[in-house]
């Protein structure tokens, strides 16, 4: 399933405002507040998706079949646009395909933390669900470009869409299948007032680990989400070379999955939350580069493709292990979907954040995608594309460092989560 979430993910979130923007012609200022919108409304329902889940567990199989459906209609309804009212089709296709995003990624998620299995498999399962994620993430990545989306984009996407169908049907068979072969921890909800607590949102954050988690994590999604909202506009725009962009995206994307048996290897020697710092690391030395940027530097956003890639494997693969070690040692089964929701909303948030921050300010600058950059423009996407994202991440790094040096042997997010 992994694979059709990533397949699915990068047109959702990346091509289709860019379709939209210059297919259609709708203003990208009106589409970052309209995308703005709808990803806070995603983020919010993410909580409630999650409460759902915990509350009857009994019906996992029906929900997750609900969010396959809205998945794929949303995403043919969001490639078949209606062209006398763009935005208004836009805005509905994207609500319903990440609403049903939402809900399959949540149980995803959720059916992995509680996966009874040794907590030194669960970051090598984590791994591997992520390294056939990002198999998804490069089919998609070629596949608009292999189907003819410069020459005819609406076309393309048509037959995207469709090829998607049969994909999601085979996975989502396959994962219901999973769910009877393997041995869960239980979520059966006690009917007392303990268990009733449980489903008390506040308790939920009581726990000091889970805070400075999800602020860490919130922070380092962020940073991922600015340059994930631009590069598509960066690529054509400043550098200059949009048919070079589905093989950057593959080399950023192969760099990722062939460096998580790095990052499997680093955490299982030096701890998972050591491995994610490092990562954060890597990501700064490297794509702070693509802040010096200009037209025609294609050999050198390659370089920096592959090398900055090599930190996306952590990033995908470190912080659902680190979260699901969480729920297994301190009993947390019974709020998992809850605690998996917590990240998808995270997730969103910052992409919300990302959009309704970076395409308004670039709109209010003059910036029009595709359309030659005015005096200044390159600049100025440049430090929004790479010099800021990799402040944030230099903020993160801090951010884990310090709670490294001043926690207690249990209770600092560097040690052994509780």
């Amino acid at each position: 399933m992994a694979f059709p979430l990533a397949f699915a993910g990068l047109p959702i979130y990346l091509h289709a405002p860019d379709f939209y923007a210059t297919a259609l012609g709708v203003p990208l200022t009106t589409l970052g507040l309209v995308l703005l919108v709808l990803r806070l409304i995603d983020a919010v329902q993410d909580p409630l998706i999650g409460l759902i889940g915990d509350r009857y567990p009994q019906h996992r199989q029906l929900l997750l079949l609900s969010g396959v459906v809205g998945l794929g209609a949303g995403l043919t309804m969001l490639f078949h646009p209606h062209h006398s009212a763009p935005i208004t089709w836009f805005a509905l296709s994207v609500l319903l395909c990440t609403t049903g995003f939402s809900i399959v990624t949540i149980f995803l998620q959720t059916l992995g933390g509680l996966w009874d299995v040794a907590e030194v498999e669960r970051s090598r399962i984590t791994s591997w669900r992520e390294a056939i994620g990002l198999l998804g993430l490069l089919t998609a990545a070629a596949g608009p470009a292999l189907l003819g989306v410069s020459s005819n984009p609406q076309r393309a996407f048509h037959l995207y869409s469709l090829y998607y169908l049969p994909i999601l049907a085979v996975a989502t068979a396959a994962l219901l299948y999973w769910t009877t072969q393997v041995r869960l921890l239980s979520q059966q909800q006690d009917k007392n007032d303990h268990a009733k607590k449980l489903l008390r949102w506040r308790d939920i954050f009581s726990h000091p680990w889970r805070r400075r988690f999800f602020a860490l994590y919130g922070l380092n999604t962020l940073a991922s989400a600015i340059p994930a909202v631009l590069v598509l506009f960066f690529i054509r725009d400043r550098l200059e070379a949009e048919a070079a962009t589905g093989t950057f995206l593959m080399i950023y994307f192969l760099s990722g999955a062939g460096s998580m048996p790095i990052w499997h290897f680093v955490a299982t020697r030096l701890g998972k939350y050591r491995a994610w710092g490092g990562s954060m690391g890597v990501a700064i030395v490297t794509f702070i580069w693509a802040s010096f940027l200009g037209p025609g530097d294609l050999f050198a956003y390659g370089v920096i493709c592959a090398l900055s890639g090599l930190a996306l494997g952590a990033d995908l693969a470190l912080p659902p292990a680190i979260l699901a070690d969480h729920i297994n040692d301190s009993a947390g089964s019974r709020e998992a979907s809850r605690l998996f929701s917590v990240t998808t909303l995270t997730t969103k948030t910052s992409l919300a954040c990302a959009t309704g921050l970076v395409l308004p300010l670039l709109g209010f600058a003059g910036y029009q995608p595709g359309e030659a950059l005015p005096m200044g423009l390159g600049p100025l996407l440049n430090i929004t594309y790479a010099t800021l994202p990799c402040c944030l991440k230099i903020l993160c790094l801090v951010m884990l460092l310090r709670w490294q040096g001043g926690g207690t042997a249990r209770s600092a997010l560097f040690d052994t989560p509780v």
